[in-house]
């Protein structure tokens, strides 16, 4: 089976799962939008991401994280929160690569995904910051992103 196939047929099951574990976690913004609402947020990206797989182009991943990254913000997520739902997203899905990609087509695979979302997250934290700056507003929550970084850098000190 190839990464395309696979994003195909598992679409309904990743998604109940991701919505469930954003559930779990409660986050304030997808709490508040519901979990029809969260589900179909979910479902919007993985298309974009089957798309880009399809096409092998990481613009359209680019520009659709620009557009949730204003519409996140205006509504009033944190930048952690978005983030967060995109990396249960491809945890999930890098779990179905790891259980039906065979293993000369893991590397292929696992990087095009991470390629993508990884483009996709760049972007999306590039718009919030530049959203945060010209509206002196303080969506970021850095004490939430950096958790659990205190090995890197403490930046507290």
């Amino acid at each position: 089976m190839d990464i395309q196939t696979l994003l195909e047929n598992n679409i309904d099951e990743i998604i109940i799962s991701a919505s469930n574990q954003i559930g779990c976690v409660r986050l304030k913004g997808y709490t508040k939008s519901g979990e029809t609402e969260t589900k179909i947020k979910l479902e919007n990206l993985y298309r974009k991401l089957l798309e880009c797989v399809k096409d092998k182009e990481l613009l359209p991943m680019v520009s659709y994280t620009e557009k949730i990254a204003k519409e996140r913000f205006t509504a009033g997520y944190d930048l952690h929160e978005v983030q967060t739902a995109i990396n249960t997203l491809e945890e999930l899905i890098w779990q179905k690569i790891f259980k039906e990609i065979k293993p000369d087509k893991l590397a292929e695979s696992l990087g095009l995904v991470s390629t993508i979302l990884g483009a996709g997250k760049d972007n999306l934290a590039r718009t919030y910051v530049a959203l945060a700056t010209k509206t002196k507003a303080s969506a970021i929550n850095l004490q939430n992103l950096l958790s659990g970084s205190e090995s890197i850098v403490n930046l507290t000190e």
